[in-house]
């Protein structure tokens, strides 16, 4: 089972692709290389002794030698001389709809957060008003943070945390029944926008689907004129919509129900086929059972029996940007679980 794959140029222009695989390294690259190492921690620990097979190096024994810490993240041994092998700029975002920051937080979310390395988190459904998050815990070392309220009390409400200070902040999109209900904020950092999404849910009665539907007739038109701008968009949250049948577990039972209707999968259909966008998660991963939100009720997420709803969602320009992605369900801090995604942005 293959854990990650990705490249990198060395101080010599070699491009080597990396395999990773049960706690082994696997090196690919137009030339023979003789040396690799594991990382342990923060220290890189050379292993001397390698099977060379044409181009690819299989480390086989221990550790050798302690190398100490280094700042770069692949040490390679080429014709006995040492490079260091730097990588392909990437952005980690982190999305999580959190059901209510306040009780994420007594679940331990912002002790897992820091681990992460997130450049961007995107949050929703922090059901908290700005006044309600001014301990510090709310407000993680290192992120500039950014919080975008409803109207109504205890209700919706987005985030976005950034370590990089952006540009510009938006706070609204311009229509005032979703703006007052604290649906998106969006972060420009050079020609790149990272948004936090909440897309309404319309489970709860023909009323709150008919809103839903509001909102999917207004952002279908605001999405194709993101397009039309000179940036490129990362668009993060839940979008309370399992596109098709691989993204939830029982499918057939759900056609008529809220986030799986006809028309709701049409219009995500129009957004990736005609207007152009891209599910950055199922670029990487086209596996079944790869949920993001699971019932409280039963026996759903010990069975999982979930369902896929929240993406990062990339703009045409950023198609094959996506390095890896992941749904973390170690922990759970909401019903939803965070979704990991990587990008190379060279």
């Amino acid at each position: 089972m293959i854990d990650s794959v990705s490249q990198c140029t060395t101080t010599t222009s070699a491009t080597l692709t990396i395999i990773t695989a049960k706690g082994l390294i696997l090196l690919l690259s137009p030339t023979p290389f003789i040396l690799i190492f594991l990382p342990f921690g923060n220290s890189l620990r050379i292993q001397p002794y390698c099977v060379l097979v044409h181009t690819v190096c299989l480390i086989t024994t221990a550790m050798a030698a302690d190398c100490g810490d280094f700042a770069e993240p692949w040490l390679i041994a080429h014709n006995g001389g040492l490079l260091t092998a730097e990588p392909i700029p990437t952005m980690r975002i982190i999305s999580l709809n959190t059901n209510g920051i306040r009780a994420a937080a007594r679940k331990g979310v912002f002790d897992w957060l820091p681990k992460q390395d997130a450049d961007v988190v995107c949050i929703q459904e922090t059901k908290a008003q700005a006044h309600q998050l001014e301990d510090e815990i709310f407000h993680p070392r290192g992120y500039h943070c950014y919080y975008v309220d409803a109207v109504k009390k205890g209700y919706s409400g987005v985030a976005l945390y950034a370590k990089q200070e952006p540009d510009k902040v938006i706070t609204r999109m311009g229509c005032d029944e979703f703006d007052d209900e604290g649906r998106y904020v969006e972060a420009w950092f050079g020609k790149l926008s990272v948004a936090s999404l909440y897309v309404p849910s319309g489970s709860s009665g023909e009323h709150r689907q008919a809103s839903k539907d509001r909102f999917l007739d207004y952002f279908m038109p605001y999405l194709q004129s993101l397009k039309r701008k000179r940036r490129d968009y990362i668009i993060c949250g839940d979008w309370n919509i399992a596109h098709k049948e691989i993204d939830l577990k029982n499918w057939k039972a759900n056609q008529k129900n809220s986030g799986f209707l006809p028309h709701e999968r049409a219009w995500l259909d129009k957004l990736f086929d005609e207007v152009g966008f891209i599910d950055a998660f199922r670029e990487v991963n086209q596996e079944p059972d790869q949920y993001t939100w699971w019932s409280n009720r039963g026996r759903a997420r010990e069975n999982n029996v979930g369902w896929r709803i929240d993406y990062q969602i990339v703009s045409p320009r950023l198609k094959g940007k996506a390095r890896s992605a992941s749904v973390y369900k170690d922990e759970w801090y909401s019903d939803h679980a965070p979704l990991i995604m990587d990008y190379d942005l060279d």
